[in-house]
């Protein structure tokens, strides 16, 4: 049963003007999260900074939608404690630490499938949370 759905749009001229704040960063990405975009190359890290920022906003999104189908009100989740990690194929997946897992939990989340994409000027992404 889908429990939730987020989608989420980022401008990248608006993300890059962002990503100048190094508190900003530290507190919406991982290590591994830099790390990976800063090592992608193609495209800059900001893309690929913004595709993950996408889905993380989506994902509270997802979380926001599957409490208001139990009835609950939404609490506030970091975005830092959702990381996007890939899988050896380059699939994208979602991580929840700290309140995001707690949420994610009582929620009875089994499965968030991701799906990420960008171009030129925006970057993208949908989360669907299964219970």
């Amino acid at each position: 049963m889908i429990l939730g759905l987020g989608v989420d749009l980022v401008d990248l001229e608006g993300f890059r003007e962002l990503c100048r704040s190094q508190p900003f960063l530290s507190a919406t990405f991982t290590d591994d999260e830099r790390r990976y975009a800063s090592d992608v190359g193609h495209g800059g890290a900001e893309v690929h900074l913004a595709a993950r920022f996408a889905a993380k906003e989506a994902a509270v999104k997802a979380l926001d939608a599957a409490c208001a189908l139990v009835g609950v009100s939404p609490p506030a989740v970091p975005l830092g404690d959702i990381e996007v990690l890939r899988d050896q194929k380059g699939r994208p997946s979602l991580r929840w630490r700290g309140r995001a897992a707690e949420v994610a939990d009582a929620l009875e989340v089994r499965r968030a499938h991701v799906s990420l994409t960008h171009d030129g000027r925006g970057a993208a992404a949908v989360v669907a949370l299964e219970a």
